[in-house]
């Protein structure tokens, strides 16, 4: 019998319009000699992730440069609007010369639940004082954010523990989930849940078989903060097939309340908080 609940909520997951997709699996393939496992385009993803236990999904997009905010949320607008069961966290870049009036509009939508910084994508460190307003507004609407702000599965000088610990002691209950658990910095990012109730990790590639496995340090400190984890696929930017990563999961041998807090309750009360504004 799986320990995974039979319907959970995939709180980390990758949607783009068919060309941005085609865009970063070239990139994969450049850059790293890697072919993503699930080549498939938005819908086809939906679809293949709800087959596989996912009720709500929440996917996120990233703007890599100056304008790409407004397209990818308008594509976003879209899809939300005729596919239930879907939130996500939108695209934000500070260099746009409308970024925090579009961040204003976009979060009317009530299954936008804040905005997604993908910092080793995106040129500008976290403690940029442009981010600033963005930080204030989503506390302000009671959204969050999705930062991918670890040196897992690479790093480069805009990633690590040291830039969320500076932000943190300005926005100390700053909403935000830390994409990947924070790898590699896995026990760092674990004490600062401790004293910043805003702060959730997920577990996004972290558990991926073989070669890519980034979580090394075993089954107690996932015990320890199982209140605080959210179950995350990467969905389908990923190097293996997903029910791998699900049967690694399973056969760490975690508790009952683990799997059904970290794939099912925790992100049932979060995705409420979020899309209610509270």
């Amino acid at each position: 019998m799986s320990a995974v609940p039979e319907r959970y909520i995939d709180f980390h997951a990758h949607l783009f319009p068919d060309d941005f997709f085609d865009a970063i699996w070239a990139f994969f393939r450049r850059e790293y000699g890697l072919e993503v496992a699930h080549r498939l385009y938005a819908r086809e993803c939906i679809d293949f992730l709800r087959e596989r236990g996912a009720g709500a999904v929440v996917y996120s997009n990233y703007a890599h440069r100056k304008g790409v905010a407004r397209t990818l949320n308008e594509w976003n607008i879209a899809l939300l609007e005729s596919t239930a069961g879907l939130s996500c966290f939108a695209p934000f870049h500070p260099d746009d010369d409308d970024a925090l009036a579009m961040a204003r509009d976009i979060l009317q939508h009530p299954q936008v639940l804040g905005f997604k910084l993908h910092f080793l994508v995106q040129p500008f460190r976290p403690d940029d004082e442009s981010l600033f307003p963005l930080y204030e507004l989503v506390m302000e609407r009671g959204k969050r954010l999705l930062m991918h702000i670890g040196t897992g599965p690479i790093g480069n000088g805009r990633v690590g523990a040291a830039y969320l610990e500076r932000i943190l002691e300005r926005y100390p209950c700053l909403p935000a989930n830390i994409a990947h658990m924070g790898a590699f910095e896995f026990g760092r990012f674990f004490s600062l849940l401790e004293g910043h109730p805003g702060l959730f990790l997920d577990t996004a590639f972290c558990f991926l078989p073989g070669k890519f496995r980034m979580y090394t340090l075993g089954p107690e400190p996932l015990e320890q903060y199982r209140d605080r984890l959210l179950y995350g696929s990467d969905f389908p930017n990923i190097f293996s097939h997903c029910d791998e990563e699900l049967a690694a999961l399973e056969a760490m041998g975690l508790s009952d309340e683990f799997y059904r807090k970290v794939f099912r309750d925790n992100g049932e009360a979060l995705l409420g908080r979020a899309i209610s504004g509270l």
